[in-house]
């Protein structure tokens, strides 16, 4: 087995925190549950040795190497690991003879190969016939969509799996801790990190432990102590160790609905120029773009509705393309349609109507539909009187005079 698997020795320090933490055994694993969780197929497969060919998807620092590693600790099998980058068709077909060799004395070879993505078409077709065989268990990690870039015959044969970016609550749990392991981490230091600062390196990881990770060791590494032999680390020097700015504003707090809120009235105000300031706070906050989006379509039909129906139609197809299309680029999108229904010319009578209307059916009597408005389609209606006198208003032109409602009220008011 390689040494990138061994145990960390009294050397390792010297190496980056990410790696040294990077967890040894699934009870130090963290996050995606989702896979890992007791009685999940992944996780039975590893307990129990009996890992098939499978395929790690999922953003960067979300876990694919830990898991990798994990997996390499555990098995009986010989563990071999690739990276496609630097990987050639006479490295793999090297790596496949000595795999079949191996079987030959009863050892199973578990070969991981790094962003799998990179590997060319011939590459990927040279693994078939081994994984076929059972020569071979392939083990790929990628973070790009494996459907688009790994051909159907090597995804058929293989499970794929898809890892999460993980919550703040996992990030703070990961930098705790770093912070408090005697072995691979800081805790022979005395360090002192506010909920703030450890928070701000959460949000600022967008989900990537070893940004979080790394970012905290430049932290402590660059912190100088104080005379009482504590290193303090506050949110100004968070904010310098991920290179992002701090800003307060809380998911589930005041500032998150007081943001929504003046994004949304700058939006009714026909303000872009504010509007876009607010959405640009949401984002760079971490706000979740499908709460954005949605947003942005309930302005369009309750602040301009028919004045611009056009505006509706931007906004929900907004909420579609930022579903398939995901941060960063979503960003430009929830711009386009925000700025639109800022611009639009304003109407809220469609939304006075339904409430105006709702109102009355709560609080007033309730009408019967009228006879010559029933249903009349169905056997023995016209012996009810159902539809009698009923005007089909196609005969008229188009329009006739009738009465649709007992009420005599006007709701819709344009």
């Amino acid at each position: 087995m390689s040494d990138l698997f061994d145990k960390p020795s009294e050397t390792s320090k010297i190496q980056p925190l990410a790696y040294r933490m990077m967890p040894r055994n699934l009870e130090e694993y963290v996050g995606q549950s989702h896979i890992l969780s007791e009685g999940k197929l992944l996780r039975r497969a590893i307990d129990s040795d009996r890992i098939t060919s499978l395929i790690l998807y999922g953003p960067p620092g979300t876990g694919k190497t830990a898991l990798a590693r994990i997996i390499a600790n555990k098995t009986k099998a010989h563990f071999q690991w690739l990276n496609a980058t630097t990987l050639n068709i006479e490295e793999i077909r090297k790596q496949l003879y000595s795999a079949k060799q191996r079987l030959s004395k009863g050892v199973k070879t578990i070969l991981f190969i790094d962003e799998i993505h990179r590997l060319n078409r011939v590459s990927q077709d040279a693994l078939l016939p081994d994984i076929e065989e059972g020569n071979i268990i392939l083990i790929g990690a990628t973070t790009e969509n494996p459907f688009f870039y790994l051909n159907s015959a090597l995804l058929s044969r293989s499970h794929v799996f898809e890892l999460k970016p993980l919550s703040e609550e996992e990030i703070i749990t990961i930098l705790k801790r770093a912070l408090n392991d005697r072995e691979r981490g800081f805790g022979d230091l005395k360090i002192e990190i506010t909920s703030e600062a450890l928070l701000h390196l959460a949000k600022s990881s967008d989900g990537d432990a070893r940004k979080a990770l790394s970012a905290l060791e430049i932290a402590v590494l660059t912190t100088e102590m104080d005379k009482d032999g504590v290193i303090r680390i506050d949110v100004k020097v968070a904010e310098e160790s991920i290179q992002k700015k701090h800003i307060v504003y809380d998911r589930a707090g005041d500032e998150h609905y007081d943001t929504a809120s003046a994004f949304i009235k700058s939006m009714r105000g026909s303000d872009p120029d504010a509007t876009v300031y607010w959405l640009a706070k949401m984002i760079y906050a971490g706000e979740d773009p499908r709460f954005i989006a949605r947003r942005i379509v309930i302005a369009a039909s309750e602040d301009v509705g028919n004045a611009d129906p056009m505006a509706l139609v931007v906004a929900t197809n907004a909420a579609q393309a930022v579903e398939f299309i995901g941060m960063p680029e979503a960003r430009i999108i929830l711009a386009q349609a925000a700025i639109y229904v800022a611009n639009a010319p304003k109407s809220n009578a469609c939304y006075r109507a339904i409430e105006e209307a709702l109102k009355d059916i709560e609080k007033e009597r309730t009408f019967q539909v009228p006879e010559h408005l029933k249903d009349a389609h169905y056997k023995g209606a016209k012996r009810l009187g159902h539809g009698k006198g009923y005007k089909y208003p196609h005969d008229y032109g188009g329009y006739v005079e009738q009465d649709y409602l007992p009420l005599k009220k006007k709701y819709y008011k344009p």
